[in-house]
């Protein structure tokens, strides 16, 4: 792969010295100061090993826990489109929406209000309804039609369904519609800003997406919704914040700067929402998080909002810490399971022969004219690799990763969007959340480490009702510890698994957790060990022990504020 790498950056070189331009198709490449002479690995700094995204910025960044600050950012997104015709682009019904009433829905936990069957009984105001209407949005999702109630009784809930089903709206209507009745509007004279929800997302594409939708929704009252994130200047969001802001849309590093900076405070946050949860729990964003919560009222005063389309029971656990004890878990089909509406092809393929095989998809069973793909790899460096590749071969195609700059990652979103390329090289940034139109095809180049990504990933096709098509190229040397969970998977959905993919996944060893065994229930329901129990806050005695034993799950480790390390750990009964 060296020699890979090194033709790569001669590549990119080539183009910016404009000896004859790029080959037909080829998305050209600004130059940039990660790339040294042509030809040298050695002084491609994008060849080094992949960092989480955002890793290294202070404060303005997407995590905040780097080494070094950067150079300041300068750069400014274009302006969002204000027009009612461009802010209420509908959203059309695919040919299976009815489909989503025959999916099965479970609530546990006290007392649960009655489900909605249509907006008009979800207690929003005449703008709103309206705005609803607008948006294209005919009658609820099964998410839709149990979070919006319980959310708006006052309930703290953990929600799990399948990609492309609605959550957003889920978690943005009723939140909307408590910041109304609060009848606290926002002031652009405040030095300080106190928004009354914060949403937090793992990435900037997504945090942009859920601010346009919440703006649609708002659109003609006097809330404000505002986004903030890295990669942009900080000056022009804290511009944007000065105006006024009841919703604040946010990474996790960037929420951390405003607050250092005394921007934004959360004293008077009454709604969190954590989108992609389980995500926003692990290891690189949990701790922000966590260090939010704290400067908001404490989760008796404040509702707590979890979604995601996976929830291992390692996350519910870390979850359950931030959530009132009474909390609702909501899950629409089998929680962690992939989407029906997506057709899984599986192909083995040995690594060295994957260009080859996906050069051969596109030129027999996708028409890269006009049908979207989205391909999926795991590390940065073959991420725009692959885009030349593609492109050189004459496809049209771009790609986004965390390393490239936020002018590049919009760019390259807006050229994938609008059909001037119509495959997008991607790494997990793009496997989160986003809801890009007609999407028909998701090719998994590489498989990821763990179930809950894959579902993530394959989530970007077959959304809101619409049919896709999820192709996995599967080298069994190198993917052996998630065959198992794979083949659980797709059976889930009722797709057809290869026999050499059951026989191989039968002889594999590894993990054989799949996410409905890691957490297809409220993990209340199987006594759960202590309540809160894990890495951070103290632990609460827990009730019956795992499988239903006579020891009580003991009570989680000491106490951790978030910076200052573990103090005295905590006993443990079994």
């Amino acid at each position: 792969e060296s020699k890979m790498i090194s033709f790569f950056c001669s590549t990119l070189t080539f183009f910016h010295e404009g000896e004859g331009g790029p080959p037909a198709g080829v998305t050209p490449v600004e130059p940039r100061a990660e790339f040294g002479t042509r030809g040298s690995r050695d002084e491609c700094k994008n060849c080094s090993a992949a960092k989480p995204e955002g890793a290294g910025m202070s404060g303005g960044g997407d995590f905040g826990n780097g080494d070094a600050p950067p150079a300041p950012v300068t750069y400014v997104p274009p302006e969002e489109p204000t027009g009612e015709t461009e802010i209420f682009k509908l959203t059309h019904e695919g040919i299976n929406f009815d489909k989503y009433d025959k999916i099965p829905v479970k609530v546990t936990g006290r007392a649960p209000p009655d489900p909605i069957t249509s907006f008009d009984e979800a207690q929003l105001t005449e703008t709103f309804r309206r705005n609803v209407q607008r948006s294209g949005y005919n009658k609820p999702t099964p998410i839709q039609k149990y979070a919006i109630p319980a959310v708006r009784q006052g309930r703290d809930i953990m929600a799990c369904a399948q990609t492309g089903s609605g959550k957003t709206a889920a978690f943005l209507l009723p939140v909307i519609a408590g910041i109304m009745e609060e009848n606290r509007p926002a002031s652009e004279y405040d030095s300080v800003q106190e928004p009354s929800a914060v949403i937090i997302a793992p990435t900037r594409e997504l945090a942009v997406q859920i601010d346009r939708e919440a703006k649609k929704l708002i659109h003609g009252s006097i809330l404000k919704s505002v986004v903030i994130y890295g990669g942009v200047s900080v000056a022009h969001h804290a511009s944007q914040v000065a105006r006024g802001c009841n919703i604040l849309v946010a990474t996790p590093g960037r929420l951390k700067g405003f607050i250092e900076m005394g921007k934004i405070s959360l004293k008077k946050a009454k709604f969190l929402v954590l989108d992609e949860a389980d995500r926003m729990l692990e290891e690189g964003f949990e701790a922000e998080v966590r260090r939010a919560a704290s400067m908001m009222p404490p989760n008796t005063l404040r509702q707590t909002l979890l979604f995601s389309a996976t929830f291992p029971t390692e996350v519910q656990d870390l979850a359950r810490t931030l959530l009132n004890e009474d909390y609702l878990f909501i899950t629409v089909g089998e929680l962690g399971a992939g989407n029906a509406d997506v057709t899984h092809l599986i192909f083995n393929v040995p690594h060295t022969e994957k260009i080859g095989k996906l050069k051969e998809l596109f030129s027999s069973r996708i028409d890269t004219s006009r049908q979207k793909s989205i391909v999926f790899v795991e590390m940065k460096k073959r991420c725009d690799f692959l885009a030349v590749q593609l492109c050189q071969a004459g496809y049209q195609s771009t790609s986004i990763h965390g390393d490239r700059e936020q002018r590049e990652r919009e760019e390259a979103l807006r050229q994938f969007k609008s059909g001037q390329c119509n495959i997008l090289v991607a790494t997990a940034v793009a496997a989160r959340g986003l809801d890009i139109p007609k999407v028909m095809f998701v090719v998994n180049f590489d498989m990821p480490k763990t179930i809950e990504e894959f579902t993530h990933r394959c989530g970007r096709t077959g959304r809101v009702g619409f049919k896709g098509d999820a192709i996995t190229l599967l080298d069994p040397t190198n993917d052996y510890e998630i065959m198992r969970s794979l083949v659980k998977n797709l059976h889930s959905t009722n797709q057809d698994v290869p026999e050499w993919l059951e026989s191989e996944a039968g002889d594999a060893t590894g993990t054989i957790a799949v996410a409905g065994d890691r957490g297809n229930v409220d993990i209340r329901e199987n006594g759960g060990g202590g309540f809160g129990a894990g890495r951070y806050g103290a632990g609460f005695g827990g009730g019956a022990g795992f499988g239903g034993g006579d020891g009580g799950g003991g009570g989680g480790g000491g106490w951790n504020d978030g910076d200052s390390g573990w103090n005295s750990p905590g006993a443990s009964n079994w």
